[in-house]
């Protein structure tokens, strides 16, 4: 079964305060949900449009999955913490096989 992932590239951070009070929310319910963080933050470089901002990677075992932990209560809470803190491309993939 492919897994899914949620990949997050973070356009702006308006408000850093949101950012830290989401991921205090965000990490765990990912982690309830069967996420595994793979990427956060770190080094980035940018092509074609591209930003170099911060990004996210979380893998989970299947697609549902990862739309199932998006739509929990849990992580639901997180993002209304994280309200207009910020500007992102928030996407979930399937991989391959």
């Amino acid at each position: 079964m492919p897994k899914g992932y949620w990949v997050s590239a973070y356009r702006t951070i308006s408000d850093p305060e949101k950012l830290a009070a989401y991921n205090k929310l965000a990490g765990p319910a990912v982690k309830a949900g069967g996420g595994r963080v793979l990427v956060r933050g770190g080094r980035v470089v940018a092509h074609d449009a591209g930003t170099a901002e911060r990004t996210v990677l979380i893998e989970f075992d299947s697609f549902e999955q990862a739309v199932a932990a998006h739509e929990s209560a849990a992580y639901q809470e997180a993002l209304a913490t994280l309200s207009d803190g910020v500007e992102r491309d928030f996407r979930i993939v399937e991989g391959i096989g």
